[in-house]
């Protein structure tokens, strides 16, 4: 008997649950509750970094893990989604000794520069103290991917529904009942709910145990730079309220603080740019980007959705998969995401590290 699974959430999580789902045989539905392209949530744009270099080994990984169904997903749509321009790590030496020696004990090429050799190979970005450059790395194109991902899922005859608000979820014995805002309700075998932002929200009361998560607004800016699609992406690690990620894109040079935008409720957000985080962004590049023209930054809002230890939530309780808590660093793992979604509806097991049970930490 052919499973049914209802997908709640067209993000790129959401997206690539669906696609997993739909090339195993379920016969899915994507509910998603914005226009296609919208920018409401946290998978729109032009650009997220892909890296493989974590301190975490289990994030090492699972980076390598997500690098071939990236190609694979390239592969079934015909879409480029990730180009590899490499990436740079700088600050301090124990920042960088981490991800190097995290990344040769994967197998994975890296190299260490000094101040002098990054200036060289790219005079438009000045690095501080130690340096790591590791080539497999670069960006992906947010919104292409979230189109790529639906259309491999459309391929595998899933029906992807944008417009369409879940507003109710209920457990029904070992089935759940989905009601839209048009007052449709659907029983379906499973329930993934992948809706970002959104996501405890729609499971108050159907989930118990769910991780806090954190919802903010945060604000990154482009930066105008005659080559910013030849620029590697790049972290500067500083301390914890000051890492700074960067990358180049189609709209420019992308730079951004890691987590400090204020509590929203995705609902009731204004947008509203936050000067003060633009201006500081400026004096960032003013001292460590040379490459951009800083006097011209273009602002944007992007929604994090984050738990206390920065670990996601990839979790099943009956018929309901949570997946959700990526916390401004999980984009890259996207076709990983879909795929370990897929194995808990499937009756597999998950990670430990994602489980909503895991030891709470205020990490």
């Amino acid at each position: 008997m052919v499973r049914h699974t209802v997908v709640v959430g067209g993000g790129v999580m959401g997206s690539a649950a669906a696609w997993h789902l739909a090339s195993r045989g379920d016969q899915v539905t994507l509910f998603e509750q914005f226009p296609p392209g919208h920018d409401r949530g946290s998978s729109h744009g032009t650009s997220r970094i892909f890296r493989l270099a974590y301190d975490d080994a289990f994030y090492v990984g699972l980076a390598v893990r997500a690098l071939p169904l990236w190609r694979k997903l390239e592969e079934e749509t015909g879409r480029e989604v990730l180009e590899l321009t490499g990436a740079v790590d700088h600050g301090p030496a124990g920042a960088t000794e981490a991800l190097h020696r995290a990344l040769t004990a994967a197998g994975r090429p890296v190299e260490r520069l000094t101040p002098d050799q990054a200036a060289e190979r790219w005079p438009g970005l000045r690095v501080d103290g130690t340096a790591v450059f590791h080539p497999e790395a670069g960006r992906v194109h947010a919104d292409h991917a979230v189109v790529a991902f639906q259309e491999a899922a459309r391929q595998h005859g899933a029906r992807v529904r944008h417009g369409v608000k879940v507003t109710r979820l209920a457990v029904r014995g070992q089935r759940v009942e989905v009601v839209t805002d048009g007052e449709e309700a659907v029983v379906a075998d499973a329930v993934v709910v992948a809706a970002g932002s959104w996501t405890p929200g729609r499971l108050a009361g159907v989930v118990p145990g769910l991780p806090p998560m954190r919802i903010t607004q945060e604000q990154p800016v482009h930066f105008p730079a005659p080559d910013a699609l030849g620029w590697p992406s790049f972290i500067h690690h500083g301390g914890p309220d000051e890492a700074v990620y960067g990358l180049g894109s189609l709209d420019g040079v992308k730079v951004g603080f890691h987590g400090v935008g204020p509590v929203v409720d995705p609902d009731h957000r204004d947008r509203t740019i936050d000067q003060q985080a633009v201006a500081r962004l400026q004096k960032y590049a003013e001292r460590w980007l040379p490459g951009v023209d800083a006097t011209e930054p273009a602002a944007l809002t992007c929604l994090y959705t984050t738990t206390p230890d920065e670990d996601f939530v990839i979790d099943r309780r009956g018929p309901v998969t949570v997946v959700g808590g990526f916390s401004g660093h999980g984009f890259k793992f996207a076709p990983v995401v879909g795929e370990l979604a897929a194995d808990l509806v499937g009756g597999g097991n998950g990670l430990d590290r994602f489980s909503m049970t895991r030891p709470r930490s205020e990490g």
